[in-house]
């Protein structure tokens, strides 16, 4: 053990937001003292992930998910990994570069922590805490690595008095604006050329229509799967059937949440805010386990959320995972157990603190609804495909399209006419009518060589088709009459290309103002939208290209229109309304700006040497994922909960990176 002799500051680590905050927080959470159950888990040394010598093991997760009492399983070891990944990376360059700290520096980490009542450190109480003293004191020797490694990485970085105030003024300058994309494809739907422009575009441009496979036209006969849909039926014993054979993860209608909100006015008051927090975590967690009751009662004082507070926090529905959205706020509270709250959570502006309550199972009424149209589907498709391998099989034996067609109709629950479709000459990447750009339309119709030859069935949009090589061409150039849709969609594009920035220049001279800009727009069938208390460097509505925007905007006057490119298309932008940045304001928030504008210069030049890192390592082979290790892991219960004195208790806190600017735009 470390003697606890020499006297010296521990390093501070510099304040660095986003990536840097998270890896320093997870850091210090992961490494918290731990009770002998806790220490237990460290017997788990299965290696999962590792950077260099640095190692993730099972005993390491399981200590990660302690707090919240989750379990263990393959989608939890994950998380945690993602979540370390870039810690053993920083520690594993640290170490690299030689840098050290001394046992001095661990033992005055250690004093400050684990000192008691007295002010002194009880050695044998605090070997008996922690248990493996030899890897707590290692980690707490990483976290002060770590720490310089930030410090060497960031030292350099310096924000000049121009550039403090010239991002003030951007960020501050408040726009009502009037704004119409102009995109290419909607000025390619006004270009009608005529007839001859078309031929004479073909004739001029032959070479690029030129095609190097034989070109097919096909005749088939399509079974609509919607049509089946419309017909079948579905008894209730099925329903009911299939609803008990549902796993429990998909009887699950999710998991009751509460939740207690807590914003934050205006920046400088964060501090504060996250303080309020965390004593009411510490303060509902002193009985252990929280009642729905208690969490109630907190969270109607407390919550700023005035639709939930009403109803102690609690949710309107259960929560359930969605997979098209990862990373939601509400998808940790999958992972913790009933009873458990999260620790203080910063997402976006607001601080969180969430209660997970019981699972909630969807009763067969609840559950039918979504049971009905999936069962109706399948067997609308199993319907179809039937009819589809009949009628390939007739078809090969008539060659009579026809005929056929007429044979199956009223089984197929169609007319005869809907279900024959023709297709121009096509060649793989066309787009054909009806069935689109498709891979499977295209794989079936490749065998067919002879006129007459039959296809298989082939799934195609919305159902079945069964095709027939009724004419061929041989690789060359088109005629014109049989790409006609083709050179009519390439004219089209092209000639929108080079309009598109005429059409932009000629609506922001005939608009004469932003005030008419909206009429403008409509002569041209072009829409026009808005944006009220804009600043540069937000997205505009669906635009989110938009940095090439911003010296345009800036230097607008008010009732000013012009335009610029965002992306692929050209925007017209005018300013009904300029509110410019208060220099009073600015003069007053100094201080604080200017270190905010370091945390964010410094958190990037850290986020983007840590990716040099993780790039080159994972091109040396030196960060290592063990697949089969995390493949082994199943459902395990939590460890047990540690209970401790509450300073000596991190408190972990969930970063999420920016998705737009930050704001320096004081709270009026």
């Amino acid at each position: 053990m470390l003697k606890f002799l020499s006297r010296m500051e521990r390093t501070r680590s510099l304040i660095i937001i986003g990536f840097a905050i998270l890896m320093a927080a997870s850091l210090v959470f992961f490494y918290a003292p731990r009770g002998d159950n806790a220490a237990a888990t460290a017997d788990r040394t299965e290696v999962l992930a590792s950077v260099g010598d640095e190692e993730i093991t099972v005993g390491d997760v399981l200590l990660r998910l302690r707090n919240d009492r989750s379990k263990l399983s393959r989608q939890a070891a994950q998380r945690v990994i993602n979540q370390m990944l870039p810690e053993l990376i920083l520690v594993h360059e640290a170490k690299r570069l030689g840098l050290t700290a001394s046992d001095a520096e661990v033992a005055e980490v250690i004093r400050k922590n684990q000192k008691g009542a007295s002010g002194e450190v009880d050695v044998k109480s605090y070997m008996d805490r922690i248990g493996d003293v030899t890897r707590y004191e290692e980690s707490i020797r990483d976290e002060l690595i770590a720490d310089k490694m930030r410090s060497l990485i960031t030292a350099s970085v310096t924000i000049s008095e121009d550039e403090l105030q010239s991002t003030f003024e951007r960020r501050n300058t408040i726009f009502d604006l009037v704004y119409v994309p102009i995109a290419v494809d909607k000025v390619a739907e006004r270009i009608n050329p005529t007839d001859q422009e078309l031929r004479d575009y073909y004739e001029q441009n032959k070479n690029a229509f030129n095609v190097t496979v034989p070109q097919k036209k096909i005749r088939y006969i399509f079974v609509s799967q919607d049509k089946q849909y419309e017909k079948v039926q579905i008894p209730e014993e099925k329903i009911r059937t299939a609803f008990e054979q549902l796993d429990e993860k998909n009887k699950s209608a999710g998991v009751e949440v509460q939740q207690i909100v807590l914003k934050v006015a205006r920046p400088d008051l964060d501090n504060g805010v996250r303080a309020k927090a965390e004593a009411l975590v510490a303060e509902l967690r002193k009985g252990g386990k929280v009642t729905q009751e208690a969490f109630a009662e907190v969270a109607r004082g407390q919550s700023e959320d005035p639709a939930t507070a009403k109803n102690g926090g609690m949710l309107p529905k259960p929560y359930k995972v969605n997979p098209n959205k990862p990373d939601a706020l509400y998808d940790r509270m999958v992972d913790l157990t009933e009873d458990t709250i999260t620790d203080a959570i910063k997402y976006g502006s607001v601080w969180y603190i969430m209660r997970r309550g019981k699972d909630v199972q969807k009763t067969y009424e609840d559950a039918k609804p979504d049971l009905l149209p999936s069962l109706r589907n399948s067997a609308a498709y199993d319907a179809a495909s039937l009819i589809a391998q009949r009628v390939s099989e007739r078809l090969k034996e008539t060659k009579d399209i026809q005929k056929v067609a007429q044979e199956f109709a009223a089984e197929a629950n169609m007319k005869p006419a809907e279900m024959i479709r023709e297709t121009p000459y096509v060649v793989p990447g066309d787009e054909v009518p009806e069935i689109g750009s498709s891979k499977q339309f295209e794989d079936g119709i490749e065998p067919l060589v002879n006129v007459n030859d039959v296809g298989e069935r082939t799934p195609i949009k919305k159902g079945f088709a069964i095709p027939m090589l009724i004419d061929k061409k041989e690789p060359g150039i088109p005629e014109f009459g049989d790409i006609k849709g083709k050179v009519l969609k390439t004219f089209r594009m092209e000639r929108a290309k080079a309009q598109v920035e005429e059409t932009a220049r000629n609506l922001t001279s005939s608009a004469g103002g932003a005030a008419n800009l909206k009429a403008a727009a409509e002569k041209l069938g072009l829409e026009a939208k808005t944006a009220t208390q804009y600043s540069v460097g937000f997205p505009l509505g669906e635009i989110y290209e938009v940095a090439a925007s911003e010296s345009v905007i800036l230097n607008m006057d008010e009732g000013a229109v012009n335009f610029v490119k965002m992306g692929e298309r050209w925007v017209v932008v005018g300013a009904t309304k300029k509110e410019k940045a208060n220099l009073a304001e600015f003069a007053q928030q100094h201080d604080v700006l200017m270190q905010r504008a370091l945390d964010e210069r410094r958190g990037l030049v850290f986020a983007d040497y840590m990716i040099a890192i993780r790039r080159r390592l994972e091109s040396e082979g030196k960060i290592k994922i063990h697949e089969d290790q995390l493949a082994k892991l199943g459902d395990e219960p939590p460890p047990p909960a540690i209970t401790m004195p509450q300073q000596q208790i991190p408190q972990q806190q969930t970063i999420t990176l920016p998705q737009q600017p930050p704001s320096d735009r004081p709270t009026k």
